[in-house]
């Protein structure tokens, strides 16, 4: 029967996320950045909030933990980092399998934004929540970990199948697209500059993505083969110019 999933946009750019496994209700919130949203949204769908799936310990993603949990009982799956943010129930990491009714969605270490950050991918459904790891032409800051580790971790994420969608945290899109096309001319990188633009004017979200774009368009998996990069030795230090780039744009 599959999954629904719901979109919230909350705090000031961020994407909270109800997904319900239809076969059974159960119903997971991807992170809790903002309680209150996430309540009226339940309200809304008339859904019942069983599980809550952190994927890192960060307060605009493990910080209405305990709000959510104390207003629906939720059991709370995630990485032991969350504990320094809110509860946890169940500390997941990579190759563990969290089931919601039907559903099965697999944890994957995509750490890098933070040392033990996680990704939940339902093969089955062809979805992937990928938290600050990945953004829609774009990745999360390296925060705690190495540009090798989060290099590690984009390229797993990269060799899902091109179908799958991506639901990342933040509509930072734009002004991705605009440093995107600041170090990489590729045709396609300026033709989705100009659709993410148009995009935005009409107040559309730009989330999901899938991976088959994400590979075409963003600057981060295409660190190794980008101009400005060349020479830089390992595919993980061409991505750390890239990243490094990106921290001080101001366009």
């Amino acid at each position: 029967m599959g999954i629904t999933i719901h979109q919230i946009p909350c705090l000031q750019d961020n994407y909270g996320y109800l997904v319900r496994d239809e076969a059974s209700g159960a119903v997971a919130t991807i992170d809790t950045p903002d309680a209150a949203a996430i309540l009226r949204a339940l309200d809304e769908t008339g859904w019942t909030l069983t599980h809550i799936l952190n994927t890192h310990w960060h307060p605009d993603h493990a910080g209405g933990n305990a709000e959510l949990q104390e207003a629906t009982g939720a059991v709370i799956y995630g990485p032991g980092e969350v504990r320094k943010c809110g509860p946890l129930d169940h500390e997941v990491g990579d190759g563990d399998v969290v089931m919601l009714g039907e559903t099965r969605f697999e944890v994957m270490d995509t750490g890098g934004h933070t040392l033990t950050h996680i990704t939940y991918y339902a093969p089955a459904e062809a979805v992937a929540f990928v938290g600050d790891t990945m953004f829609t032409m774009g990745c999360g800051r390296v925060f705690e970990g190495t540009a090798e580790q989060m290099w590690t971790s984009l390229s797993r994420l990269a060799a899902l199948p091109a179908e799958t969608r991506v639901y990342s945290a933040h509509e930072y899109t734009l002004g991705n697209a605009r440093f995107a096309v600041s170090v990489d001319d590729d045709e396609a990188v300026r033709a989705r500059l100009d659709a993410v633009a148009k995009k935005r004017e009409r107040g559309e979200w730009t989330v999901p993505t899938t991976i088959g774009e994400e590979r075409e368009t963003n600057p981060f998996l295409r660190a190794p083969q980008l101009a400005f990069a060349a020479g830089a030795g390992a595919p993980y230090e061409a991505f750390a110019k890239v990243r490094a780039a990106k921290d001080n744009f101001k366009g």
